[in-house]
């Protein structure tokens, strides 16, 4: 079936829509009830931050759910698939980042934002070091990289619901309909209309309910969300070990594996043909070997067409304008001889005229199971020596300087619900992220060549996992952890964003009058707007999501993270201070990614001394921070009696 796998074949694979389904209807249904609560109470402190009063669950799920994003159930599976096992000491230290998180912030940020009244970062900021312009320019970069952050779950979200329903006849009828209505669009028309038909449906779905359940909503949905996701890894991670034999046997097969090669090659038909022949990306084919190989396998990576009367077949979306294509070649003889290549009603042959080899681990049997991992760019390999250190330190860096986490820790009602909640927060992650790396490279047995589209593997592999089980209905609830996974961040950024401009930019600098009316309408306006925001950037992301989650998030962490944390404990530090150590950050943050992509032609930072920008960042960060300090005069006396003593 062109590689993809068929949910809808039969009458049990319907079920999983059915199951999908309910739970999207539950999540709206308690926006509902949100909405309710929210019209009884003061707008502001309910909608933005629930009238601070989140209990132990509530608190340690929802700052769970929104931390495990779509990076956690799409990019990161993206990567584990790609590079292998070394991603558990990539993502190693996630397991204590709320620890360190909640442990250096939480107790003293809680308390003073029940001493100033802060309902936001910005109210923070701005009123800890008394200066509405850092609060302003705080604002600013909130937007900017929460926005950027909200293109990569957007995506997830779309590629999620195209999954589930890519061979549901309505579905395909209704795509085929949109495609020929966007086609003249700009940007649109370079998307397949059905990424950009789910992606436009997830849109409305999660701007809807954030929007009129606020913080409540939020906070209620993160609960069942986290569960959903939660049961999922389980259920996901039972069946690949049970369907693969145990890790013994998994182990023995990814010993055996060889990176797959890349060409650019010219697709043929033997005879020219008499009508339109398309190619759909995804395509298996199959060609005699060379010397002592059987058979070739190749999967297309270019959804491709061979007009009627020619023989070459050309890319349909953009490509090279000689007719190259691109497509992956199988090189594990394993792999080959378990992949059933269906025949062509038209069959064709590949001319190869140039291949990409991986720069580390091309031709090396049991790459995947040893470090630092396959690379196609670095000959250090994926994860050196110096990076998987930098990266330890990256989790808990950048928890400490998301909004998401910091909001959370301003919104809870007890010393002992928040001496409870970290506990439970880092069991739930070591429940979740160490079952994801064994589930994503068992993948690799049960689905090769999936890295033509490896962003697709969360729910591919859910959706293959449930049905040679012979449970089907089971694919609706797995599918369900990443679509929670997704929509419980989108939710709390859109939130903050939605903050960050009505009472931080609107009520404390234009109108501080402004009637609670007004106020409402306002924060739906601006919701609607970064959510349609986020859909035009979406539709144009790069290929793999973790790295727009990962760039986002560590450059909110380098904005936040030395500001908040010397704020928080250090009397004398101050708005020049923390100025200097936000824009310093900043800009090394940023020159480290822009030389990466003028470097690499990608969406990849450079790597200074095998170091991720962030560390080299904080530190110039935390040098300019102290500083600067000293060359102004500290904060007013009576803010600090406030903040500082009893």
């Amino acid at each position: 079936m062109d590689g993809s796998i068929v949910l809808f074949a039969d009458a049990g694979a319907n079920s999983a829509l059915v199951s999908f389904m309910v739970y999207t209807f539950l999540v709206l249904l308690i926006a509902v009830f949100a909405g309710r609560l929210l019209s009884e109470k003061g707008f502001l402190g309910e909608y933005f931050l629930g009238s601070r009063g989140l209990g132990m669950w509530a608190f340690a799920m929802t700052f769970a759910a929104t931390s495990a994003s779509g990076g956690s159930f799409m990019g990161f599976p993206s990567l584990i698939y790609t590079y292998g096992w070394v991603l558990a000491f990539w993502i190693g230290s996630y397991m204590i980042f709320p620890l360190v998180t909640m442990a250096v912030l939480g107790k003293r940020l809680n308390q003073i934002a029940r001493k100033t009244g802060a309902i936001t970062v910005p109210d923070v900021i701005s009123d800890r070091f008394d200066s509405p312009r850092l609060g302003a320019l705080t604002t600013l970069l909130i937007v900017v990289f929460m926005s950027a952050f909200l293109i990569g779950q957007f995506k997830a979200g779309s590629l999620i619901l195209q999954t589930l329903l890519q061979d549901v006849p309505v579905y395909q009828a209704t795509v085929a309909g949109f495609g020929n209505w966007i086609g003249w669009l700009p940007l649109v028309g370079v998307q397949p209309p059905g990424y950009v038909l789910c992606l436009i449906v997830f849109a409305v779905a999660v701007i809807a309910y954030t929007s009129y359940g606020g913080f409540h909503a939020v906070v209620w949905t993160d609960v069942m969300q986290g569960i959903v996701m939660c049961v999922g890894v389980v259920l996901m991670f039972i069946l690949a070990l049970w369907q693969v034999g145990g890790l013994s046997a998994a182990a023995e097969k990814l010993e055996k594996m060889t990176p797959p090669v890349i060409h650019q090659a010219y697709v043929e038909a033997e005879e020219p043909v008499d009508e339109e022949f398309t190619i759909p990306f995804g395509t298996w084919i199959e060609q005699p070997g060379e010397e002592s190989q059987l058979r070739r396998v190749f999967r297309v990576a270019q959804a491709a067409a061979i007009a009627a009367g020619q023989r070459q077949a050309r890319p349909t979306q953009g490509g090279d304008v000689e007719g190259l294509i691109e497509v992956l070649e199988i090189t594990t003889p394993e792999e080959i001889a378990g992949i059933d290549v269906p025949p062509l009603k038209v069959p064709v042959r590949l001319r190869i005229a140039e291949t990409e080899k991986y720069a580390y681990g091309d031709g090396q049997p049991g790459v995947y199971m040893r470090g630092p991992g396959p690379s196609k760019d670095s000959a250090a390999g994926f994860l050196p020596l110096g990076l998987a250190i930098s990266f330890f330190l990256f989790w808990p860096m950048i928890g400490l300087g998301q909004p998401g986490n910091i909001v959370r820790l301003m919104a809870f009602n007890h010393a002992r619900t928040f001496a409870r909640a970290t506990v439970t927060v880092c069991i739930y992650y070591s429940a979740i992220y160490i079952p994801l790396v064994i589930i994503f490279v068992i993948a690799r047995i049960f689905l090769p060549g999936m890295e033509i589209e490896s962003d697709r593997i969360m729910p591919e592999m859910a959706v293959h996992l449930t049905r040679q089980a012979g449970m089907s209905w089971l694919a609706g609830i797995v599918v369900a952890a990443a679509f929670a996974a997704v929509m419980s961040t989108v939710d709390s950024f859109l939130l903050l964003i939605s903050s960050a401009v009505v009472r931080d930019v609107y009520q404390r600098h234009v109108n501080p009058d402004a009637p609670e009316k007004s106020l409402r309408r306002l924060t739906y306006i601006v919701t609607t707007v970064v959510g349609v925001a986020a859909v035009i950037g979406a539709l144009n992301p790069p290929q793999y999501l973790q790295y727009i989650i990962v760039s986002a998030a560590g450059g909110m962490g380098v904005v936040l993270l030395i500001p908040i944390a010397l704020g928080l404990y250090w009397e004398r530090f101050n708005a020049l201070g923390a100025t200097a150590a936000m824009l310093g950050g900043l800009v090394v943050y940023s020159a480290l990614w822009v030389t990466g992509f003028v470097t690499y032609g990608s969406f990849k930072p450079y790597l200074l001394f095998h170091c991720d920008p962030i560390i080299p960042a904080l530190v110039v960060s935390l040098l300019l921070g102290i500083g600067a300090t000293y060359l102004a005069p500290p904060t007013r006396q009576a803010v600090i009696d406030k903040l500082f003593y009893k």
